[in-house]
């Protein structure tokens, strides 16, 4: 009988657990969530919020084997790509903290209640956060507080507020606070504007004293529905709150502004999309995916493209723009390619590391192999072995050191690259890969190359 694989991540839930199988992935639900799954079942609920997009649906299965402990066995909606919090720009987070607020309100109404609210549980997928834990809900009790308050705060509110005032990508602090961000270190980060804010004196600098009291009472003190419900409403209204207008970054603007020109752009465009139409195109991972552009033109011939900058501002209008056209083939991640996430958690294993989660068949690198040469100093000995490692296809750009943006890069610092040439990236990626096609861009010293892994 083939063997069950539980998912090193899934082991802290009592009610039940997640494991792989034959390449499919389950979720046992454990006989002491019996009466909570089939109150979500029945209830109405779960057909609520799967028909409304909010949460995955599954599909009950028989014939695997259980155990003495299992109840269910289902067998949720694949979701190709799986990505963490810490990966995430400010906007995704602020809609993935809406959508836990919104199941929160939801759930009231057929008698049950989020038991936790952490980012973990959520997945963007069609373009738009979902719900992934089926074992998160019980039966609501009016009379007592909301317990998963204090990590709604820690993992969304707090992030989003650190995010809001401090103006940088707070999210990639969530890698460190698995758990999510505390009270007291947030109400140190803060800036001491924030105080004069009610939202930020209620939940942050009033969040130890109010559960010091709470316990001084031992846990007597009384609640309601309408306590909760203005609760959740208060919280919704401060992350609705975080908005502002489309920010530039170093990197935000670069194909509106790029010193190549338009003509530069259209030509890579068609070439681009020959190189494209030469192979069967299913996942893609574009690195530097800068404002999308490519990306975008990616999706248009893919299955699903997983697109990926170091810069927020990048993704977060990227997302915004997958938002407004109803993309929903593009998953766009805040990931630094020359310091990608980390395998982290219990053992290393609780939480993957990025390129052991994301594997595609076509690789694209634009404009990106002189970043990573000359402004991060990683050898293309090096870089070709790591391309070699992730992309059985691969679409990447020559930049020649003459280009008017390697000059920028280095006008200001000594010219230690003589080993970048195009003689030398071809020699070493050759070493690993077939080219399939090379084409100058007209007008530049650049060129497009298609190679296929050996």
């Amino acid at each position: 009988m083939p063997e069950i694989n539980r998912h090193p991540a899934s082991f802290r839930d009592p009610s039940g657990f997640v494991f792989n199988l034959d390449g499919k992935t389950y979720r046992q639900v454990n006989k002491s969530y019996t009466a909570a799954y089939d109150l979500l079942m029945r209830s109405g609920l779960y057909e609520r919020l799967t028909t409304q997009g909010m949460m995955i649906p599954h599909t009950e299965i028989t014939g695997i084997d259980m155990g003495a402990d299992g109840y269910k066995i289902i067998q949720p909606e694949p979701i190709p790509f799986i990505s963490y919090p810490y990966e995430w720009c400010f906007r995704q987070l602020k809609d993935a903290a809406l959508l836990t607020l919104m199941m929160v309100k939801t759930s009231m109404e057929y008698g049950m209640i989020l038991k936790d609210a952490t980012p973990y549980n959520i997945q963007f997928h069609r373009g738009k956060p979902v719900f992934i834990d089926t074992l998160s809900f019980e039966q609501y009790e009016p009379s007592r507080p909301w317990t998963a308050y204090r990590q709604f705060c820690n993992m969304f509110l707090f992030p989003l507020y650190l995010e809001f005032y401090l103006r940088g990508n707070i999210q990639k602090v969530l890698s460190a606070y698995l758990d999510g961000i505390p009270a007291d270190i947030t109400s140190r980060m803060l800036p001491l504007k924030s105080g004069l804010n009610l939202g930020v004196w209620l939940h942050v600098h009033l969040q130890n004293k109010v559960t010091q009291n709470a316990k001084a009472k031992n846990g007597k003190e009384t609640f309601s529905k309408k306590k909760l419900q203005n609760l959740i409403d208060h919280l919704e209204t401060i992350i609705l709150s975080f908005t502002g207008k489309k920010t530039k970054s170093s990197w935000s603007n670069y194909y509106e502004e790029t010193i190549l020109g338009k003509e530069y752009l259209e030509a890579k465009e068609k070439i681009f999309r020959t190189l494209l139409e030469k192979i069967p195109v299913g996942s893609v991972l574009d690195l530097g995916a800068n404002d999308g552009y490519f990306t975008r033109i990616i999706a248009g011939q893919s299955e699903q493209v997983v697109a990926i900058d170091n810069d927020q501002e990048c993704i977060n209008n990227l997302y915004r723009e997958i938002k407004r056209s109803g993309s929903a083939n593009i998953l766009p991640l805040t990931v630094d390619i020359a310091n990608p996430s980390p395998a982290i958690g219990f053992h290393n294993k609780e939480r993957a590391a990025f390129h052991d989660r994301i594997k595609t068949g076509l690789v694209v690198a634009l404009a990106l192999i002189h970043h990573l040469v000359i402004g991060r100093n990683i050898a293309l000995p090096v870089l070709s072995a790591y391309f070699a490692d992730i992309a059985p296809w691969l679409i990447i750009e020559w930049i020649p050191q003459e280009d008017e943006k390697i000059r920028q890069m280095l006008g200001s610092r000594e010219n230690v690259f003589q080993e970048y040439t195009e003689e030398n990236f071809e020699r070493y990626f050759y070493a690993y890969f077939r080219q399939v096609e090379k084409i100058p861009i007209p007008g530049t010293g650049r060129i497009l190359y298609l190679m296929e892994r050996k």
